[in-house]
């Protein structure tokens, strides 16, 4: 039967929203490989098989002239039916390693049973002050009866992770000695906040508390900050703002420059249509003003992407990409751009894909770096990486959790040996 004409219009319409719908979510096309001072820079493995293993949610700092692995968390393999899958069932470590050959070779300072320092813990962030590293904040994973199960043998999953949040604070020169600050800061308990010394001050800001409903499929609901708050010792705690004139936020990168700190991107769910991802950029110099520095960066909205200070520019690269088809809501595109800027305003694409990545599956997110000064041997500052995440939210496929990383790289220009 042929159609009538209301119904072709009808049906011409219904093309036109859908196609709308599909470019409303795809990724803004990304600007072509430009020419930046880094085109000379390389990408190289430094190390695999880390003896630290696979990680994500885990945060480096250099200090003293090594570099420190603090924390982080595992996945474990899913649990059979009617017990999982669980989202987020990890090993999750308290454990601090050294390296002093910038990731090369790694020894275990602190076990994760110690029990003279915090509980172990991920998506934490750890800075460097007065010579010291100091942990703030991270959630943890444990395993709790589904409350929606009610002692049904029927249910499942009848196991749910119910993370616990942190705002304790503590230091330490060594890694393997930590003294308590403070066992509970004014600031509530949270992950994937952002942290920064800026001045001698520790800001904290932003982050999460709560596990989201695409994790854990119901409440306690997820509360996403936008406060800030700084301290001169870790110990006592002042409010910079209330309300910060960004959008509330977890998992941003921050960067210190110029007297300014910077926040980069950032989420506010994880999956979503459009993506609720940022990739706005702000700064302040003292955490109660900011000032918006471009609403929109060159690079695509993300998280758990990094950002670095290297040869005094930014650098930016990694985080997690949410596949375009609105259909494939747990499916992963992760960013295989790496961008510069002079200012934080105005961004080039540089050329090449970190970690060499070929693909997206090849990209991470949620791991950590470290810019490593100029050494003797000509290859000026180094910026290093560890460990990292490549799973999606497909939380029935058996493998998944055996994307995650434990191998260090390197972006630097090459030395006399390379």
């Amino acid at each position: 039967m042929p159609m009538t004409k209301s119904a072709r219009l009808r049906a011409a319409a219904l093309v036109v929203a859908l196609g709308a719908l599909v470019a409303a979510c795809a990724p803004a096309p990304q600007a072509p490989e430009q020419s930046t001072r880094f085109d000379d820079h390389r990408w190289t493995q430094v190390g695999d098989d880390a003896p630290w293993g696979r990680r994500a949610g885990v945060e480096t700092v250099r200090l003293g002239g090594s570099v420190y692995l603090v924390g982080g968390r595992t996945p474990k393999a899913p649990l059979p039916f009617p017990d999982g899958p669980v989202p987020g069932n990890s090993t999750i470590w308290g454990d601090v390693w050294r390296s002093d050959d910038d990731g090369r070779t790694w020894q275990q300072v602190l076990t994760t049973d110690d029990a003279s320092h915090w509980k172990a813990r991920a998506y934490h962030e750890v800075v460097v002050h007065d010579g010291r590293m100091v942990v703030l904040g991270g959630q943890n994973f444990p395993l709790v009866a589904n409350p929606a199960c009610d002692g049904s043998l029927f249910c499942s999953p009848r196991f749910v992770s119910r993370s616990e949040f942190f705002n304790d604070v503590w230091a330490s020169s060594d890694g393997a000695s930590w003294e308590l600050l403070t066992a509970s800061a004014p600031w509530a308990g949270r992950a994937g906040l952002s942290a920064a010394v800026l001045d001698d001050v520790i800001y904290v800001m932003g982050g999460s508390v709560n596990d989201d409903v695409s994790i854990v499929g119901g409440p306690p609901t997820r509360k996403i900050f936008r406060d800030v708050w700084k301290s001169a010792d870790g110990v006592n705690w002042e409010l910079a703002t209330a309300s910060a004139p960004w959008p509330a936020r977890a998992g941003g990168a921050t960067v210190v420059k110029d007297g300014y700190l910077y926040l980069l991107g950032g989420e506010y769910g994880f999956t979503g249509f459009p993506p609720p991802y940022f990739n706005d950029v702000w700064r302040t110099r003292n955490g109660a003003d900011w000032e918006l520095v471009t609403p929109a960066a060159g690079w695509s909205p993300r998280p758990g992407h990094t950002c670095d200070l290297l040869e005094g520019t930014f650098v930016c690269f990694g985080g997690y990409g949410q596949s375009p088809n609105p259909l494939d809501l747990f499916g992963r595109m992760s960013p295989t751009d790496l961008w510069v800027s002079e200012d934080g305003a105005s961004w080039t694409r540089a050329q090449g894909s970190p970690w060499n990545a070929r693909s997206s599956d090849d990209v991470r997110y949620d791991y950590d770096t470290v810019v490593v000064p100029a050494g003797p041997d000509g290859a000026g500052e180094q910026l290093l990486t560890f460990g990292g995440d490549r799973e999606t939210f497909n939380f029935f496929d058996p493998t998944q959790y055996l994307n995650v990383d434990d191998d260090v790289w390197k972006f630097s220009l090459p030395g006399p040996a390379e």
